[in-house]
């Protein structure tokens, strides 16, 4: 589901699973919502079915103070947006100079869906943007809120619509994207539907000095604080519209993170591509843990057969989620010996998004000294950190570009690891895929509820090709998934053995060759009180023919 959804989405996805150690949180947050993302072959256009109701309204004309410097001629007048909710607030400029932007709180006391401008680059050519994205699990009418644009004397203005569509039968759809042309490489602005929880939201104040003129500067809010109300709000009786440019915006340095495409080093685009064999199993997830409920690091010698059992079985690729336990000289020394390329790590497990967490730092220092890039196939900077709320779309992507540029001599890929419908999220696509270079999803059938083992490579499929068309020109990869092997059912997922050698089998079939298997062994350090009662047993080395008693 794409942006429409991404406050419910996010609140019904936030129970994540922790384990013992800072860097056993892997990928499983997982959730009966991953339904959402289920994927077919026919083709269509339908939606959800809450209802959205369109609101118009007067924009207002306010003037900024006057300039500080002198050395410019002084600004006459801006326009700006009347701030209901808290969207990034369109200031127009029309003149030169120095600006300030005094600073906004906005209180919500009840959920609110409004129409916000999302940017993205492009090339040249046409493009198919936005939309949304749903899955129906059988024939059947819906009406769908969706984001578009409506001029009236001059003026543009982004809105929310509804239609109604029979669905002719099950599958996943997508309603009223937009369409673009350009002739060169553009940044464009295409209109989603976001909604924001109760809570008070402050848009601090912006200083900044424009150098051309009618210049655009975006004033973001921040992270909300709760809102302290205990008493039932009365719901308004209109809202004003957010009316916003639908040209190409202008860049402004302002003292907030900002998408950092432009910033990353002038390196050469990586070549080449990923993955293995069709029709055999590509990659699998590693830690160097022991698996029982206390873990502790396994030795130098326990990882070297691990590693060597791996190989044995033709397993090209191992994934690794962090740098401890020794895991660049036991792991990397471990794939040296048997021809075995590594997936790296950076591991996000508290907010902080950045170089200056203590734990980021130390694992971008640890990489920098081990330095054997021959052995690295990717670099991947979290693992679901957005989908945790440790990282804001803006931060993971700034924190990529920082990790491109400490990684000197390392000139293959980077990516970021999360959920398919964390992709979909038209804020986060659009910060994003101009700094990855493959678009790492994690997918996993077994938490979707109306997929059987049978189905389970035709699902991991499916959530293969709507990532490989989400970043424009950049393929998309499956960097975990599986089934376990005991557990409660949900759903239509049920666990066993035989259930994970079906499901297992299936996704070699349908896409081993860019999958990442999660993974070698069942680990009882997990969390066993999820509701699937299921997180201890994903290990696939049985169905996998990996003989972890092997002899070095």
């Amino acid at each position: 589901m794409k942006a429409t959804f991404a406050a419910a989405a996010v609140a019904a996805l936030a129970g994540g699973v922790s384990a013992g150690s800072v860097h056993h949180r892997h990928a499983h947050a997982h959730d009966a919502i991953r339904a959402l993302e289920k994927k077919d072959y026919n083709n269509g256009t339908c939606g959800c079915t809450t209802i959205y109701s369109t609101y118009y309204g007067e924009a207002t004309l306010s003037f900024p103070p006057v300039p500080t410097s002198t050395s410019t001629p002084p600004p006459v007048s801006t326009t700006s947006t009347a701030v209901v909710v808290p969207t990034p607030v369109p200031q127009t400029c029309s003149t030169t100079g120095v600006y300030t932007f005094p600073a906004t709180t906005v209180t919500l006391t009840e959920s609110t869906t409004v129409c916000v401008p999302s940017t993205t680059s492009v090339p040249s050519g046409t493009h198919t943007l936005g939309g949304v994205t749903t899955v129906v699990t059988t024939a059947t009418t819906v009406t769908c809120p969706y984001a578009t644009v409506s001029t009236s004397e001059g003026v543009t203005t982004s809105v929310i619509e509804t239609t109604t569509y029979v669905c002719p039968s099950a599958g996943t759809y997508t309603i009223a994207p937009t369409t673009v042309t350009v002739s060169q490489p553009t940044t464009v602005t295409i209109p989603a539907v976001t909604s924001y929880t109760p809570g008070t939201y402050t848009q601090p104040e912006v200083v900044t000095t424009v150098t051309e003129t009618s210049t655009v500067v975006y004033c973001p809010f921040d992270i909300p604080t709760p809102s302290a109300s205990t008493t039932p709000a009365q719901a308004p009786t209109s809202y004003p519209a957010i009316s916003v440019s639908v040209s190409v915006p202008v860049s402004v340095a302002l003292p907030t993170p900002s998408y950092p495409a432009s910033s990353a080093p002038s390196k050469p685009k990586p070549t080449g591509s990923l993955g293995g064999v069709s029709g055999k199993p590509w990659g699998i997830s590693y830690t160097p843990y022991q698996t029982t409920a206390e873990s502790g690091c396994k030795s130098a010698g326990e990882v070297a057969s691990d590693i060597a059992a791996i190989a044995a079985a033709g397993i090209k690729t191992i994934r690794v989620y962090s740098t401890d336990c020794d895991t660049l000289t036991n792991v990397g020394g471990a794939a040296a010996k048997h021809g075995v390329k590594l997936i790296l790590g950076i591991f996000i497990d508290s907010p902080g998004c950045d170089a200056h967490n203590p734990s980021v730092a130390e694992q971008i220092s640890a990489i920098k000294s081990w330095a054997q890039w021959d052995l690295v196939e990717l670099i991947s900077v979290g693992n679901e950190a957005v989908f945790h709320g440790y990282c804001q779309p803006s931060e993971l992507a700034a924190l990529i570009t920082k990790c491109k540029g400490e990684f000197s001599g390392y000139n293959g890929k980077f990516t970021t690891a999360e959920t398919v419908n964390i992709w979909q999220q038209s804020d986060f696509s659009a910060a994003l895929c101009p700094v990855v270079d493959v678009t790492g999803a994690n997918a996993h059938a077994f938490f979707n509820t109306e997929t059987d083992a049978s189905q389970a490579g035709q699902f991991v499929k499916g959530q293969l090709d709507i990532v490989d068309d989400i970043c424009p020109g950049t393929p998309g990869i499956i960097l975990e998934t599986g089934w376990p092997s005991q557990g409660s059912p949900m759903g239509l997922a049920v666990p066993g053995e035989a259930q994970q050698a079906e499901a297992i089998s299936g996704i070699v079939k349908e896409c081993g060759d860019k999958a990442v298997l999660f993974s070698l062994t069942s680990d009882q350090w997990k969390d066993g009180t999820t509701p699937c009662h299921c997180e201890q047993h994903f290990g696939v080395a049985k169905q996998l023919g990996i003989s972890l008693s092997i002899s070095l």
